[in-house]
């Protein structure tokens, strides 16, 4: 089963990770978090299909957070080529899109990612709040 959503800030994103670490039941095959300019990208996998009332619960949280993401022909080729394996800086490199993180779930790698962008620019983006 598989969810693909866009979210609008690092902190809706942030709290989606924390939700999925507080429920490790729900077995997270893997998790691609991509940064665009008008928000953030993520998609997961789980390692089995949910239960009707898991995936329920899953979508409402989801649908609370952020709006189902229909992506371009171009981000679903880079989601494609990370889910069969291929590195995140190729895809980034060929799809020229911000891979933050791809595998387990992992919160660091987006914190740190908010702050070296922010670090970067000298203010904060709406979309890294």
């Amino acid at each position: 089963m598989s969810y693909l959503y866009h979210l609008a800030n690092a902190s809706l994103v942030l709290r989606l990770v924390e939700y999925l670490h507080q429920n490790a039941r729900l077995s997270v095959r893997f998790m691609s978090v991509i940064h665009q300019v008008d928000g953030w990208v993520v998609h997961i996998r789980f390692n089995q299909d949910l239960t009707v009332q898991r995936d329920g619960d899953f979508r409402a949280l989801l649908n609370e957070l952020g709006i189902p993401c229909q992506p371009s022909p171009r981000l679903q080729m880079a989601l494609w080529a990370l889910e069969v394996g291929q590195s995140p800086v190729n895809v980034m490199r060929q799809y020229q899109i911000a891979v933050v993180s791809h595998g387990q779930v992992d919160r660091q790698e987006i914190e740190e990612f908010r702050k070296q962008f922010v670090q970067g620019l000298g203010y904060c983006p709406e979309t890294l709040a």
